[in-house]
Formats: C-alpha cells, sequence, structure tokens
C-alpha cells in the first residue's frame, strides 16, 4: 500500500464530500500529471467512481430520491456512448499509435467545459418560472435526454470525466427536479455508467487495481469526513477556487 496514494485519495474524497465537485475531473488529471499512463488513468479512475458512486446510489435509494425514468432514458444514450468511445480508443491505438496523447487532448477540452459548468452551477441562481425545455415532461423530451445521455456518455468513456458534473448542468438546465432528486438520479445514472465505461476499460487491461484500492482506502473516510462538514462551510468559494484549478489543468493537459 503507497501511503502517497492513500492520502491522495483521502484529499480528492475530503474535496468532494465538501464541495460536490466531481472527484474524476480532480483525480484524473493528478494521476496523469503524476506520471500515469493517461489509458490507465481513466480506467482505473472508472473502477474506483464505480464504487464510490454505488455507495452514493444505495444512500438515494432509500430515500427515493432517484427518478428512475430519467435514469433510463439517460443510459439508452449514454451507455452505448460510452461502449463508442472505448471502441475508438482501442481503434486508434490500434491504427494510429497515438491514444494518449489523443486522451490527454480530449481530457484537456473536457476539463476546461467541466470546470466553466462547475462555475455556472455554482453562481447560477435558478428562476421560479420554468422554461420551456423544463416545462415539458420527462417522455416529451425522450429524444433530448438520450441525445444528452450519447453525447455525454462518449466524453465519459473517453476521458472518465463528466459523469457527474456535465449531466448535472444538464439536468438543472433541462429537467425540472427537486436538488435532492438532481443529485440522487445524476448519482445513479453516474453509477451505470462509470460501470459500464470501467468493465470495458478493464477489459482492454487498462485498470490498475493496486491504484484503485489505495485510492479508496484513503477517498471513503475523506468523503465522509468532507460530507459532515460540509454544513459548516459555505462551498462556493473553495468550489470556484476548485473549478479554476481544474480550468488550468485542463489548459496544461492540451
Amino acid at each position: 500500500m503507497s501511503l502517497g496514494i492513500i492520502f491522495m485519495g483521502f484529499f480528492v474524497g475530503f474535496l468532494v464530500g465538501l464541495t460536490g465537485v466531481g472527484g474524476a475531473a480532480l483525480l484524473t488529471p493528478i494521476l496523469i500529471l503524476l506520471g500515469i499512463n493517461p489509458t490507465i488513468a481513466v480506467g482505473t479512475d472508472l473502477a474506483y467512481n464505480s464504487v464510490t458512486k454505488f455507495f452514493g446510489s444505495i444512500g438515494h435509494w432509500r430515500q427515493k430520491t432517484i427518478n428512475l425514468q430519467l435514469v433510463k432514458h439517460l443510459s439508452i444514450g449514454s451507455l452505448p456512448g460510452a461502449v463508442i468511445a472505448v471502441f475508438l480508443l482501442r481503434m486508434f491505438e490500434n491504427f494510429f499509435h497515438y491514444q494518449e496523447q489523443l486522451i490527454k487532448m480530449v481530457l484537456g477540452y473536457v476539463l476546461i467545459f467541466v470546470a466553466l459548468t462547475t462555475l455556472y452551477k455554482t453562481f447560477y441562481k435558478p428562476k421560479n418560472k420554468l422554461n420551456p425545455i423544463q416545462a415539458k415532461t420527462i417522455n416529451e423530451k425522450k429524444y433530448l435526454t438520450i441525445s444528452i445521455g450519447l453525447l455525454f456518455g462518449f466524453l465519459v468513456g473517453l476521458t472518465s470525466v463528466g459523469s457527474g458534473s456535465l449531466f448535472a448542468v444538464a439536468m438543472l438546465l433541462f429537467y425540472n427536479l427537486k436538488p435532492s432528486e438532481l443529485v440522487g438520479t445524476d448519482i445513479a445514472h453516474a453509477f451505470f455508467l462509470v460501470t459500464i465505461a470501467g468493465i470495458l476499460h478493464a477489459g482492454l487491461g487498462n485498470v490498475d487495481y493496486v491504484l484503485t484500492g489505495n485510492l479508496l482506502v484513503g477517498s471513503i473516510p475523506g468523503v465522509l469526513i468532507g460530507s459532515s462538514l460540509s454544513a459548516k462551510f459555505s462551498p462556493k468559494p473553495l468550489r470556484a477556487v476548485l473549478a479554476v484549478l481544474i480550468f488550468l489543468s485542463g489548459l496544461k493537459l492540451i
């Protein structure tokens, strides 16, 4: 067991629990900047996220804060999107041999986008009046929902980033959900997405299980401690700082 990796897992978990900012947007670029192969960093992060999202989903299932219809429609698009992304990664490696460079470049742009959406979500003040898209039922937005799932699922399969942050902003903009329902639906859908993407990456040998275990040893207590302290602090300033750091990480990877 590596104390350095365990501490990093604790630190990331603590920040996620305290601010709600996605763990993948913090962890994946850190792993790459520490010299871990980008493909292994993505696969390992997906495996790590699958475990953490599983426990989060159980909690929200018990609280009945998951919109199953929305999870279903998002998954219809996002799961094939992740499969396509992993397949294309494999094709690029077989034919062009620059899979690592592709991941770093796409990850950089996705991180910048995630940083901007995090800032938007942090300072966005919802209006009392619903916009025309929010006013429609989920069934009326079925194809929009599937399209959102396909696009963001592809990005998650490619980079491991966005299973929470990107989908959360889409839900905020296009769906009329209670805050607790938005969080629960986001986590439940993310569990299915990162699990399928993680299994695909594992099948290609892209998961470092020892690294995943060490990260989980640190992150689980980190999330619990961060969550317990979140009610005592305003997360907005720290969330904004983390968004800036994610933005800078994205620039560095491009």
